[in-house]
């Protein structure tokens, strides 16, 4: 609930409508894996660093991932901001400074991300249609933006004119990808029936308003994000899924109450190969936090989850569960907001026998063992929500569709 997962989906559409534009391009592993023979929308709510978005799609392609001919298949939302690249500067600057004046600072990726966001809010941003409307009116405005910027912080170095001149570059490189995304979305949705796939970065708990603040991201992950993020209305929000690990992980700082810093906690970072896919940062790991899940469900609406990484349990004789959070002894029926208070809550679990065996070859329920079904079976009766699919390795055929 804190770290991006993953998950195998089959769609005839894909969408992003949140936070970075990158990976929904990547379709690397860590990411889904989606095939990008599908056409797929950068929303509105997503902000885009051009420069990233062509250099990683572009190494990609060399690797052989299925995205030649990318560029004729991506559609970028014109109302989509723009990371510059004293955005990513400024977020080095704002977490060196956190250090020195808290001693710790968000944990961010120092892609730009939460500086774009703010402009954003602030009402400055430069956003798709600003770039290809009128390029000399863009760059009295975007140099406006860099001097606002350089006030704020007058160490930061910025390349105006260089920046500038790639901005130009990727201006006509973009122009053939961009649409108007509110009418590219109501078309797919009153058209031919399709199944649309509405990718959400990040997770619930790093959501800016229900996430562990301050340590979340800058945009809204859940589900509300969907409608925001697209100009996508909500009764045509249909089937919500939760990808959920079958423990629990973490990447940078915050709060995390079922983490594990002792030999299972290698165990699972080890096995899991548990890496922040931006940062390579190793994720901190721990048992499964069913008052998590049960939290992002209360937000999300969740009518069925994807169980991802299975088989990482498959060496772990006893299984524990968080099930209750107390607070000075006696139990408490929500989710903190507050930092301070999640960092003191004690965690009540509950233990499951392991399985001791290879789930990876299974392709059905039915092949799992026995301990694996109660464990599958215990997580979806606290929650009260199917789980639909099961993961037990990396492929698609590891991934095991229960309805």
């Amino acid at each position: 609930m804190w770290d991006y997962e993953s998950a195998s989906v089959t769609a005839d559409k894909v969408v992003r409508s949140q936070q970075s534009s990158v990976s929904v391009c990547l379709l690397q592993d860590g990411t889904f894996q989606i095939s990008f023979r599908l056409v797929p929308l950068v929303g509105n709510g997503v902000v885009i660093h051009l420069p990233g978005l062509f250099e990683e799609a572009e190494k990609n392609e060399r690797k052989g991932k299925g995205l030649k001919g990318w560029e004729e298949r991506l559609i970028i939302s014109d109302r989509a901001h723009i990371v510059f690249d004293f955005h990513q500067a400024v977020d080095g600057v704002q977490e060196q400074q956190r250090q020195e004046q808290a001693g710790k600072n968000l944990g961010t990726t120092k892609k730009g991300i939460g500086p774009v966001y703010s402009a954003k809010a602030a009402r400055c941003g430069l956003r798709i249609c600003d770039l290809l409307y009128d390029f000399d009116q863009f760059s009295e405005r975007y140099k406006g933006l860099a001097k606002h910027y350089k006030g704020m912080y007058p160490t930061l170095e910025i390349d105006i004119e260089g920046e500038l001149t790639k901005l130009k570059g990727c201006m006509e490189r973009i122009k053939p990808m961009v649409r108007d995304g509110v009418h590219f979305m109501y078309e797919a949705l009153h058209g031919s029936p399709k199944k649309i796939l509405v990718e959400g970065a990040n997770a619930a708990l790093l959501d800016i308003d229900f996430g562990t603040y301050p340590f979340v991201t800058s945009s809204n992950c859940t589900v509300g994000g969907v409608c925001t993020g697209l100009g996508m209305p909500p009764q045509n929000v249909g089937e919500v899924y939760g990808v959920v690990k079958a423990y629990t992980t973490r990447v940078g700082i915050g709060a995390f109450p079922t983490e594990q810093s002792n030999e299972i906690g290698e165990l699972l970072q080890t096995r899991g190969k548990e890496v922040g896919v931006t940062t390579g940062r190793k994720r901190r790991c721990g048992w499964l936090d069913l008052v998590l899940v049960k939290y992002a469900h209360m937000i999300n609406g969740f009518t069925a989850i994807a169980l991802t990484k299975l088989d990482i349990l498959d060496v772990v004789s006893e299984i524990k569960v968080g099930v209750l959070y107390k607070l000075e002894g006696e139990p408490i029926p929500h989710f903190p907001a507050n930092q301070e208070v999640l960092q003191r809550v004690e965690v009540q679990y509950e233990t499951l026998p392991g399985w001791n065996s290879d789930t990876s070859a299974a392709r059905s329920f039915e092949e799992l063992p026995e301990n694996a079904q109660t464990y599958v079976q215990y997580i979806e009766e606290h929650l009260g929500v199917p789980v639909k699919w099961i993961g037990v390795g990396k492929s698609r055929e590891s991934m095991i569709q229960l309805f």
